[in-house]
């Protein structure tokens, strides 16, 4: 999805993370989100360039990356990216973090998961009774391998290098450590 930065047209549109209104010729980031009545169609949400960069703070980087507006203050917002980035959730699967809490089960062996494991988070389909929706599961980094191969065959790579490729928050010794469970 192409997300943009751009001068606010109006002083009509808020803000989707601090609710305040966004003064006209301010500028604002546009995330690109897919429109939730036409299908197929994509509609933007607005932040403020500083709040994005606390909120947002992946799809404030790629604008930025992209655009051709002149950012008055764009040392600082890479500055609170930088800080930002890493409590971020991915939201693109497979990723790896470390478990937050200990009640997630791995999908795998059907075992609870301990607070500051490790663990591959996956995809999978969810069925309510009402509707059927997509949430994350949770596996061991060493079960993670083997399920997806059962289950859900990866697509764009190896494992390891999706998820370093996928994951926010991980530093040198969680990626050895993930090599280290992926490999047993």
């Amino acid at each position: 999805m192409a997300h943009q930065i751009e001068e606010a047209k109006t002083g009509r549109a808020s803000c989707r993370s601090c609710k305040k209104p966004i003064a006209k010729g301010d500028l604002r980031l546009g995330e690109e989100v897919p429109n939730a009545f036409a299908a197929g169609e994509v509609t933007y949400q607005w932040h403020h360039l500083a709040c994005a960069a606390k909120k947002k703070p992946l799809v404030l980087e790629e604008a930025l990356q992209s655009t051709v507006v002149d950012v008055p203050d764009r040392a600082a917002l890479q500055t609170d990216i930088a800080i930002n980035k890493k409590h971020q959730q991915p939201t693109t699967f497979p990723f790896a973090e470390r478990a937050k809490t200990s009640r997630s089960t791995c999908l795998g062996c059907s075992e609870a998961i301990d607070k500051g494991t490790l663990r591959v988070a996956v995809e999978r389909e969810v069925d309510t009774g009402a509707f059927v929706t997509n949430s994350p599961g949770y596996l061991h980094a060493a079960c993670a391998q083997a399920w997806l191969d059962d289950k859900a065959p990866l697509q764009g790579g190896p494992l390891l290098t999706l998820l370093q490729t996928n994951s926010t928050g991980l530093d040198e010794g969680d990626i050895e450590a993930l090599k280290l469970e992926l490999s047993t």
